[in-house]
């Protein structure tokens, strides 16, 4: 089999979009820790349109951004499917995931607000986009894929873990039992599955990195009022 190589960066769900895929399909890969702060040449070679990561590079061929790997790698590595096999099945799953990316800034907004109004402002977006998530994309199901995690599932992995991060960082809970139960039961589901599990970056490290984030954001964001 070609050289699997993946560049990433410890704390990107990004990153972990990539890891969970290419483990839950068994493909053995290497695996490049990028230091975004001093990029390496080998990243802005692979990816001199974006110079991010995460960069998959497969017989010495790169592709970038993790949505587009997870599709390459879906159709490269067929067994263990992460979408259906019926058409419409996998038109709604890529429906889903285009969700996620549509509402990216709102969920992201939580994050990079500011105390008071605009952080309660954010928060009550952010539970709307949720909440719709929850009713029309997940429904009843285990997993976005039914009993087995999909494309879908990885997509929203971050809400299994990052999610938390930002909820103790800003200090807001929504993903809770009683606001998002079907959300809040598909993250514990997510979580116990191995490739899942044994695969998140350690939360305490997480929660420094984000805290250190989001004081220089509302720093600058102060200096700019």
């Amino acid at each position: 089999m070609e050289e699997v190589k993946l560049l990433g960066f410890w704390p990107s769900p990004y990153s972990h979009r990539v890891i969970w895929a290419l483990k839950l399909k068994g493909i053995s890969y290497e695996y490049m820790e990028e230091d975004l702060k001093n990029k390496s040449e080998l990243l802005l070679q692979y990816n001199p349109v974006y110079k991010k990561i995460p960069v998959l590079v497969h017989g010495g061929k790169p592709i970038a951004e993790s949505l587009v790997i997870l599709e390459y790698i879906e159709e490269t590595w067929p067994k263990i499917p992460l979408l259906p096999k019926d058409p419409y099945q996998r038109a709604s799953a890529r429906f889903w995931v285009q969700y996620g990316v549509e509402k990216g800034p709102i969920l992201s907004s939580l994050f990079t607000s500011s105390e008071g109004e605009e952080r309660d402002k954010a928060a009550k977006e952010v539970l709307e986009v949720l909440k719709i998530l929850e009713i029309q994309g997940l429904g009843n199901k285990k997993f976005f894929g039914g009993e087995t995690i999909s494309m879908v599932d990885i997509a929203y992995g971050w809400l299994a873990h990052w999610f938390e991060c930002i909820e103790e960082v800003v200090g807001v809970k929504l993903l809770e039992p009683s606001t998002l139960p079907g959300l809040h039961a598909w993250v514990q589901n997510l979580k116990q599955v191995p490739v899942i599990k044994e695969n998140l970056p350690d939360y305490e490290r997480l929660i420094i990195h984000m805290k250190n984030i989001r004081v220089r954001m509302l720093s600058n964001h102060d200096s700019h009022v």
